[in-house]
């Protein structure tokens, strides 16, 4: 069939669907799974016959609105916060999971950049991170303690204070998506390759696996927090410049709301990630090497289950409560 013959066919039953997730037509929860199911048949026709077209981009948005609609109207949760927390933000990872991929090349990219420039220039490091920190980080190596750093100021004093900075470094690597992806790009290539630079300095003076057992206690979450903001902000930036079939001040408004709720998700491990590194991390030189590796596992194992595999876990339950009804 012609594409134009099978948009003709269907153009109809699409309009019906586009009322059904706008709220101007109401559905029961058994009727918005039949119409997931049709839609998702439509869409796999699209995808074989008319693989580029804007038809794949229309139904494919047309699905992933019913696919939400449906755990709205069928969720049995009255707390707002555990919905949002269990269904909302996973179904939004799934949806733009390739995203999430951009976001994670550019992490892994511009931390191989900060690497090979401090490997092969000397001064880059004292450049990136200052003189005065360079110089004090020499001295605690001296010591026996590459990461002292972390142990200075009180518990609460430093918990507060790495919080706070965290969540604005969170913010502006989300809101600078704004401008159309490039602030976000810029904010996160920065902390990358910092980070990248920093981790190289420990290795080349020796002390490689210390400055690991002590920065990713609480990095696993930071770093990984920072990547999912990455990620709601190159959301944000292609809604306006990627509109697709809707006008771009729409596209906007459904482009920030969505990314904004996959911003908020990150305040949780930010400030955990604030909490470890506040009163944990001071100790990690002398904590015994399965304490401080299980640590990090243990962080890094929660975030990634939660932003990398249990989107799939909650959308492959949608495809089955669809089916059964």
């Amino acid at each position: 069939m012609r594409e134009i013959a099978f948009i003709k066919q269907n153009k109809e039953k699409w309009l019906e669907f586009e009322l059904a997730i706008f709220g101007k037509a109401k559905k029961n929860p058994d009727e918005l799974a039949n119409l997931y199911i049709q839609m998702m048949n439509d869409l796999s026709y699209a995808q074989t016959y008319y693989p580029k077209s804007k038809t794949v981009v229309y139904l494919n948005h047309l699905a992933s609105q019913i696919y939400q609609k449906i755990y709205k109207t069928k969720r049995t949760e009255k707390n707002m916060l555990v919905y949002f927390f269990k269904i909302e933000v996973p179904l939004l990872m799934y949806q733009y999971r390739r995203y999430l991929i951009y976001a994670f090349v550019l992490f892994f990219t511009t931390v191989l950049i900060g690497v090979i420039s401090a490997r092969y220039d000397q001064g880059f490091v004292r450049l990136i991170l200052s003189d005065g920190y360079v110089n004090m980080t020499l001295e605690n190596i001296k010591k026996g303690n590459p990461v002292a750093v972390y142990g200075t100021g009180s518990n609460w004093g430093s918990f507060i204070g790495i919080t706070m900075n965290n969540l604005v470094v969170g913010a502006k690597c989300y809101l600078y998506g704004i401008l159309g992806g490039l602030g976000t790009f810029y904010i996160s290539m920065s902390n990358c390759i910092m980070l990248g630079a920093f981790q190289y300095f420990f290795y080349e003076h020796g002390v490689f696996w210390k400055s690991v057992r002590g920065i990713w206690i609480h990095g696993s979450m930071e770093i990984f927090a920072i990547v999912i903001e990455t990620t709601a902000g190159f959301i944000l930036g292609a809604s306006i410049l990627f509109p697709k079939t809707f006008s771009r001040i729409n596209s906007f408004k459904i482009g920030f709301k969505n990314s904004f709720k996959i911003f908020l998700s990150t305040f949780p491990f930010t400030i955990s990630a604030g909490f470890l590194e506040g009163f944990i991390t001071r100790y990690s030189i002398d904590m015994p090497n399965w304490l401080s590796s299980g640590i990090i596992l243990i962080t890094l194992g929660i975030i990634s289950f939660y932003y990398l595999v249990y989107p799939f876990i909650v959308h492959k339950k949608l495809q089955l409560s669809a089916k059964s009804n």
